[in-house]
């Protein structure tokens, strides 16, 4: 039985180092840095025994970063505010914490260090 629409996700990435250095101070953990053929992945904490959806910062010549289309959204804790009151001096914030409506928790969107918008995530 289907658990999620997604399984996987890759976020492109320019400069590998400061956006693994981006992502882990915007969510309190370090990523996991893998190889694999020839790109360099950052991997995002999931759980894969309870059918989560995993994925990575992504460093490949075919994958560039970009402001238009698909917006990943990230779990940013118990409440997306502490993720952009930490980044917030030298991060665009494109949406401020707004509710999606009664009970169904709150985004945010951030223009990361390469140039994509990626969304935030808090049920509180």
């Amino acid at each position: 039985m289907l658990k999620n629409s997604i399984s996987n996700f890759n976020i492109p990435v320019i400069d590998f180092d400061r956006a693994v250095n981006f992502y882990s101070y915007l969510l309190g953990y370090d990523l996991q840095i893998m190889e694999f053929h020839n790109s360099r992945l950052g991997v995002f904490q999931f759980d894969p025994e309870s059918g989560g959806v995993g994925g990575a910062l992504i460093k490949d010549e075919n994958a560039k970063p970009s402001k238009e289309g698909t917006i990943v959204f990230l779990h940013a804790g118990e409440d997306l505010q502490k993720s952009l009151d930490r980044i917030r001096k030298n991060t665009v914030i494109v949406s401020e914490k707004s509710s999606l409506g009664p009970d169904m928790g709150y985004f945010a969107i951030i223009e990361d260090t390469e140039g994509n918008r990626v969304g935030l995530y808090s049920r509180n």
